[in-house]
């Protein structure tokens, strides 16, 4: 990587992570101080900032928000609020504080033996909203979930933890496949036996695209990799690959290239692909693929550090055509995906 680019990429990481720590109260997409996905998303972005560049204040944030917050983390038990569990172990680590490790493991503990599954046995998508989703399966479960999962079991050698995630990971690529092109639908209702309005969503397909080589670097060692997860994971790369559009963005529903380009769900793909080849999960010519993103994505964070052109917080809705109505707006979710983004990025080929 080049110098100038490096610096580039520093300076738009700086960007996104000065707009998401600013006061965003009251602002549901950008506000820190509740415990649910939005700010999970945020936390986890942040964490991979910090690692990525080692900025102190990167950290101290997290540090900040976790004395504030961890008073709510036993109050929410939903599987879309797992989240920000994900960053208790490192904080656990960076601080000593034994409360991060006893709340982390009392969330994985939930997961493990309190969740509500459906009748396959997969992680029912529970919301701290007032509504319910009967016997659904979604794909954003297994970043808000697994994942957290995955770090709990890699931290405290915790093999039942990474057998389930391992577990959770392959049910939701079973129920969520589509065998024709390989990605993912948003949704299954195990009830009703079909994939709902079938939207092949971009963002539900990051939001694994990104996770699952996170979780197979984190369980790796406490129990085998089966073929079944890693072919898994490349068909699905192969898949979205193939509904790349030449401006390196996807639109929001991949196979509806008429519908507006997304940018949060295009830069999970991205990141995905980086991980994945950082790890060794994916062949080094793949990184290829993530640079004209990591540049669609770049151009599309302003000089005060907003993202644009991510969409609102969005359910399985009733029809395909609902997925292009939905308004965008800045979130944490859309700032954190960018921010891991160019987090990878920054990491450089090889490293």
């Amino acid at each position: 990587m080049s110098t100038a680019r490096n610096h580039s990429l520093r300076e738009t990481a700086g960007r996104l992570f000065a707009y998401m720590t600013e006061d965003h109260a009251g602002n549901w997409g950008l506000d820190f101080d509740q415990w649910d996905w939005v700010p999970g998303v945020g936390v986890i972005a942040i964490r991979d900032y910090y690692e990525s560049t080692g900025r102190t204040d990167a950290m101290d944030f997290l540090v900040r928000w976790a004395e504030k917050n961890r008073g709510k983390a036993g109050g929410s038990r939903a599987v879309n609020a797992m989240a920000p569990f994900a960053v208790f172990p490192e904080l656990h680590r960076h601080t000593s504080d034994v409360l991060y490790r006893d709340l982390a493991l009392a969330a994985g503990e939930w997961l493990l033996r309190e969740a509500p599954r459906t009748r396959e046995g997969a992680l029912e998508h529970t919301v701290t909203e007032a509504v319910q989703f009967a016997e659904q399966v979604w794909a954003d479960t297994v970043f808000m979930a697994v994942l957290p999962l995955s770090e709990m079991a890699k931290s405290y050698g915790n093999r039942a933890f990474a057998e389930e995630a391992l577990r959770q990971l392959l049910l939701h690529y079973r129920l969520l496949r589509d065998e024709e092109s390989a990605v993912l639908f948003h949704g299954w209702n195990c009830a009703a036996g079909n994939h709902m309005s079938a939207a092949r969503w971009t963002r539900a397909n990051a939001w694994i695209a990104l996770a699952t080589p996170m979780i197979l670097d984190n369980i790796r060692g406490l129990v085998p990799i089966p073929p079944e997860a890693t072919d898994g994971y490349r068909r699905l790369i192969d898949g979205l690959l193939a509904f790349a559009q030449p401006s390196g963005l996807w639109p929001t529903v991949l196979d509806r290239s008429g519908f507006y380009p997304e940018t949060s769900g295009s830069a999970g793909i991205a990141a995905g692909i980086l991980r994945g080849v950082r790890s060794g999960w994916l062949e080094p010519s793949m990184r290829v693929h993530a640079e004209r993103t990591i540049d669609a994505v770049t151009a599309a964070v302003d000089e005060r550090g907003e993202v644009r052109g991510v969409s609102g917080g969005t359910p399985v809705l009733e029809s395909v055509e609902a997925y292009n109505a939905i308004p965008q707006y800045p979130t944490l979710y859309g700032q954190g995906l960018a921010l891991m983004l160019v987090s990878e990025a920054l990491r450089g080929e090889g490293e």
